[in-house]
């Protein structure tokens, strides 16, 4: 005879052994490697990498590896298999990865940070590291950091990347792509599949022309201002910075097309939409990563 406690339990799904982490591994390090590579071949002066087919290789199995990953995913969601406490862990789980990637960028805020505030003037012999100022005679402390200590080895770029142009299109792009996402949940919750649909497909066309409008920042910063990976501690924390951004709003644009395909075949209820929420969530943390760069790479570093 069943009682209240018993009933209170719930069956708990564990899916079978999978293969798809360990793929999921090697795509991880094989894009890593390449990329080491590529950077490694650059200061080399290598023309030509191997680190790119690396790179491409290991993509190519991080992104196959995802498909097959998130479909059988899906199709567990949708025969029913999960219970309330495994959703639940779906939502910890996306909300420490967004709090690992909070702290992954504020490492990068942080050395921007200390290198602007400490460094900088420490170089130009200010403060108890005086004699260093003897080194570099000719160093002025200042940021943005045009005038290099060693120019002969890293010269300085000619003139910084402003916060007008390219870099303020790109802020209105993620700041009205945050409304038009938000919309479509809207969507979602109103069971309006048209306002869902498109709204997220203007969302994701938000996304892809931000990533041109940073293709052709980037043009502009190598061919007409100098800013390279090779001038200085400016050019790196610049593209350090901007470059892992641009990396997560591909990432992110991804994951809202496959939102907008699901959403294509009617996936999503106002009670069972945890995959767009999480998308969502992403996107909205990669769009306020974003007013932190654009305040302090571009307006406070111009």
């Amino acid at each position: 005879m069943s009682t209240a406690t018993d009933e209170a339990y719930e069956s708990y799904y564990v899916p079978a052994d999978s293969k798809l982490p360990i793929f999921a591994s090697l795509g991880i390090f094989l894009t890593v490697f390449g990329m080491g590579n590529i950077l490694i071949d650059m200061t080399a002066g290598a023309e030509h990498s191997i680190g790119a087919y690396i790179m491409m290789v290991g993509g190519l199995v991080l992104g196959s590896t995802l498909f097959f990953w998130f479909k059988t995913v899906i199709e567990e969601n949708h025969a029913k298999m999960y219970s309330n406490q495994l959703n639940r862990s779906f939502v910890w789980g996306m909300s420490w990865f967004i709090f690992s990637e909070v702290m992954f960028f504020a490492a990068f805020f942080g050395t921007l940070f200390y290198v602007r505030v400490f460094v900088i003037d420490w170089i130009g012999g200010v403060g108890d590291r005086g004699p260093s100022n003897m080194l570099w005679p000719d160093y002025t402390p200042e940021w943005p950091l045009l005038n290099t200590p060693d120019p002969e080895q890293f010269p300085g770029a000619h003139k910084p990347m402003g916060w007008f142009g390219l870099p303020l299109a790109n802020t209105i792009l993620l700041m009205t792509s945050s409304f038009t996402v938000t919309m479509a949940h809207h969507g979602i919750k109103e069971g309006n599949r048209k306002k869902i649909i498109n709204w997220l497909a203007l969302t994701v066309a938000l996304g892809v022309a931000f990533l041109i409008c940073q293709v052709l920042e980037y043009y502009e910063a190598y061919a007409h201002l100098g800013l390279t990976l090779d001038s200085g501690i400016y050019g790196t924390t610049f593209f350090m910075l901007t470059g892992f951004h641009g990396a997560h709003v591909t990432l992110g644009t991804f994951m809202l097309a496959v939102m907008l395909g699901r959403a294509i075949k009617g996936h999503f209820t106002a009670d069972d939409c945890f995959g767009f929420e999480a998308a969502a969530w992403y996107w909205h943390f990669v769009d306020v990563v974003w007013v932190g760069l654009f305040l302090f790479v571009y307006i406070l570093g111009s």
